[in-house]
């Protein structure tokens, strides 16, 4: 089977583990997904108030203690790829980036906004992996040209993340049907951006698809339309290793095809969630914060949110849904029963392995 290289990482399966936030990927997922051959990845996002005991009056200082500790945990249970993802659009983004390049985790996958600066964090020892996750061709080109001119550095791999993921979606809400916004549309066109500057600079620089991948014939499609892997998010949440409560777990395996909604996110882009009380109290106006109380998105408005979304969902993460909810992607009705990564990966493969 395919193998994924970035720089000189080898991934012995082509699957990434998407981060997910809040506390939904931490050690414990990404370390089973780093075992079994794959990238596993930990989400940066609110790890704060998960670690809020490290540093109980400062957010940031929490949030970085925790990521650090979260590294850690994950490179002891793990001989794997380990990788962090950072949102642009936090606001202690150059924080969690400076505290992973320190700790030497693998790769960093920075998205929700250009990281149009992310390679000034790196140092002349640094070994960290740098690759951004855009939604389109021209987002590749304005990172390359950037990040060459400013930094003489090319992204070690791109992530092309499609309308069907879950959580913040890098796409207007009347793109998220268009069909040519779709992934299989957008991939061909990202595959052939890269490969410029593949060319030029002579560097290989893997495209990895993303976004409502589910099973191994989407991977194959995905491979034969020119991605060297895959990142996967959805899939891995109804996993025994996923750190997400039971209760979270159980609104992917309850929920049908009419709970996945698109909802408008504080943060200001539009995002995919499973229905839930909380949701309808947002839309009945019932839910309104009073005072903004850790500053973590640089987008959020306090004074226009309806609910502060990194509680909501921390609330989600532990399984209270009547003050939080689930991001999901398109295909989290799919999920049936809770399951081990390594059955997980084997099945994918194996699906994979039928289509070939």
């Amino acid at each position: 089977m395919k193998t994924l290289t970035i720089g000189d990482l080898k991934a012995r399966i082509p699957i990434i583990q998407g981060g997910m936030g809040v506390g939904i990927s931490l050690s414990g997922l990404a370390s089973a997904v780093a075992n079994e051959g794959g990238i596993g990845v930990i989400s940066a996002a609110g790890l704060g108030l998960l670690y809020k005991k490290l540093s109980p009056s400062n957010y940031t200082e929490a949030g970085n203690l925790g990521l650090a500790e979260e590294i850690r945990k994950a490179r002891e249970k793990a001989k794997g790829i380990i990788g962090v993802n950072v949102m642009v659009a936090l606001s202690d983004f150059a924080e969690l980036v400076k505290t992973s390049i320190a700790e030497k985790v693998d790769i960093i996958f920075s998205g929700a906004g250009l990281p149009l600066d992310l390679p000034s964090f790196l140092k002349k020892d640094s070994v960290t992996k740098l690759v951004p996750i855009v939604s389109s061709a021209r987002a590749v080109r304005i990172i390359c040209e950037k990040w060459k001119n400013n930094y003489d550095y090319l992204p070690d791999a791109v992530v092309l993340e499609g309308p069907k993921a879950g959580g913040h979606l890098g796409y207007k809400e009347n793109q998220l049907e268009d069909q040519h916004f779709s992934l299989e549309e957008l991939l061909p066109q990202v595959v052939e951006e890269v490969s410029h500057f593949e060319q030029k600079y002579d560097k290989k620089i893997p495209v990895i698809a993303a976004g409502g991948i589910y099973t191994g014939e989407d991977i194959k499609r995905m491979i034969d339309l020119g991605a060297s892997g895959v990142q996967l998010g959805t899939r891995f949440v109804t996993t025994t290793e996923c750190d997400a409560s039971e209760a979270f777990k159980q609104t992917y395996i309850q929920a049908e095809e009419k709970d996945i909604e698109i909802i408008k996110s504080p943060v200001g882009m539009p995002g995919r969630a499973i229905h839930c009380s909380f949701l309808e109290k947002v839309k009945a106006g019932i839910k309104q914060p009073k005072a903004c109380p850790f500053n973590c998105i640089k987008t959020c408005d306090i004074s226009r949110s309806p609910y502060c979304i990194v509680t909501a969902l921390y609330n989600a993460f532990k399984g209270n849904f009547e003050n939080g909810y689930a991001f999901a992607g398109s295909n989290a009705w799919r999920a049936n029963k809770i399951t081990s990564v390594r059955e997980t990966i084997t099945e994918l493969m194996n699906e994979w392995k039928a289509k070939l």
